[in-house]
């Protein structure tokens, strides 16, 4: 993997600022992205973007101007143009499932394909055409290896990985290709929805909920790719990558390699982007063995990575201030309440300074302070549901407050959860609040299962680590 070589975006190229960043209307003042930021946008630069917050490179003010936006998260990309189609090649990693493999080569008409057979018992074939190729591994080397055969066997400038359990919808390719038209750009993924199948098999509770809350599926907002950010990372079900920026799959690696993968492509200089407008469909797993079996061996990856990455893996990351706000406000007494007042107050007071000359800057900050200590209030659920269940199950047996404290956030963070998905896409039919809060808390279950067993196989607990920053 090599740094990109230039970052100067070309001519025509387009941003457009994040209407969630924009308060009233007014572009001078944006506040947004992750980590939070406060952009004041000079007479200069209101001058090269349009009322609806369109800027357009077309000289090197606007392409700075674009590029800082960018790198901040405030904007989005809005490329015109970007590479053919016959400039990709799309690679289909597979161990038996010849339908799926049929299926999938039947939705990349015109595509160069080819598939690695990892191990199949019986060997897999494709169309005996000039499109499509075979390479087999007499031996399963597992699905990073398998990517990265076939990439090596590829002589296009880009790459598409596809699983072969998926299927691309529309124009799924050209929407992603769009992407590399800014030299940044390393890799690119799409949203992963489920493969629609009969009306029967639909309505099965466990297929209703891998459809509508996969892991793989990284929701409707786009935005960089970026560990400790709401799109930490894309899954390798369905990827594109630039040739140069390619770090190849941790071949040790059986699960989370595509984490790692973005990680590394991320520390090295480049850009990796989340695109929800192209779909990908993928057969999920929909009886509950299937379903909780991958949760759980997706677990499993955690210790690999915490191994390579330390603490970016970390159940919880938080400062002290807002840590100590967030228990004591949990705490549910008079002294706690007090106490996350307390803090609460201090942190608003750090957040206002930077906020000066912005319109309205006590609400701004008054909102960040609310939304810190809800996401932290639902961080620490989600650990003591999630991450250190084991270590709970000894609290519920020795403590009845425990106990009571135990239930009440399992269903208070169950309902957020599920609330809060509904107001991301309040127009998609929805898992029933009941059906959701019990296969919620089964996943959770069956993922922490998965951390603890590879926490022990590694004989490490970094990926059970907390950090807690000053």
């Amino acid at each position: 993997m090599t740094s990109p070589s230039t970052t100067d975006l070309p001519v025509g190229f387009q941003v457009q600022i994040d209407h969630r960043c924009v308060r009233r209307g007014d572009l001078r003042t944006l506040v947004g992205g992750s980590p939070l930021r406060v952009l004041k946008l000079s007479d200069a630069a209101l001058g090269m973007t349009s009322d609806d917050g369109r800027i357009e490179v077309c000289d090197a003010g606007t392409r700075g101007l674009a590029r800082k936006l960018l790198d901040a998260g405030i904007a989005h990309p809005r490329p015109m143009t970007g590479p053919r189609e016959d400039q990709v090649t799309v690679v289909i990693p597979a161990r038996g499932n010849q339908a799926g493999v049929d299926r999938l080569i039947a939705a990349l008409p015109g595509l160069r394909v080819i598939v690695v057979d990892d191990g199949s018992p019986t060997p897999l074939t494709v169309p005996d055409d000039d499109l499509c190729r075979v390479i087999r591994f007499e031996v399963n080397a597992g699905p990073a290896a398998a990517r990265n055969a076939g990439f090596d066997a590829a002589d296009t400038p880009f790459v598409a990985f596809l699983d072969s359990d998926t299927v691309p919808r529309g124009e799924w390719l050209m929407m992603l290709l769009s992407h590399f038209s800014d030299p940044m750009v390393g890799i690119v993924a799409p949203r992963i929805v489920g493969l629609e199948h009969d009306r029967h098999r639909r309505g099965r509770p466990v297929a209703a909920y891998a459809n509508q809350f996969s892991s793989l599926d990284m929701g409707p907002h786009e935005g960089p790719v970026r560990p400790g950010t709401p799109i930490a990372y894309v899954p390798s079900a369905a990827l594109v990558v630039r040739r140069e920026a390619f770090g190849r799959f941790d071949e040790t690696l059986r699960v989370a390699e595509d984490v790692d993968l973005c990680w590394r492509t991320h520390a090295a200089g480049w850009v990796v982007r989340y695109d929800p407008i192209a779909h990908v469909a993928h057969d999920h797993r929909d009886t509950l063995r299937g379903l909780l079996g991958r949760r759980r061996f997706y677990g499993t990856g955690a210790a690999q990575l915490a191994s390579r990455h330390g603490g970016l893996v970390a159940p919880v990351m938080t400062s002290v201030p807002l840590a100590v706000a967030v228990l004591a406000l949990l705490s549910r007494t008079r002294i706690g309440f007090v106490v996350a007042t307390v803090l609460s107050g201090w942190i608003f007071h750090r957040l206002r300074g930077p906020l000066a000359g912005v319109p309205a800057r006590d609400l701004i900050a008054a909102r960040n302070v609310g939304r810190a200590l809800g996401f932290g209030v639902l961080q620490v659920w989600s650990a003591v549901l999630r991450h250190y269940w084991p270590l709970s199950v000894v609290g519920l047996i020795v403590s009845p407050r425990f106990r009571r404290w135990f239930v009440e956030a399992a269903i208070a963070e169950a309902v957020a959860t599920w609330v809060r998905t509904r107001l991301d896409e309040p127009s998609s039919p929805m898992v029933e609040p009941l059906g959701y809060s019990v296969m919620h808390r089964l996943d959770d279950f069956a993922y922490g299962l998965g951390l603890w067993q590879g926490a022990i196989a590694g004989r490490s607990l970094g990926a059970l680590r907390p950090v807690v920053t000053r």
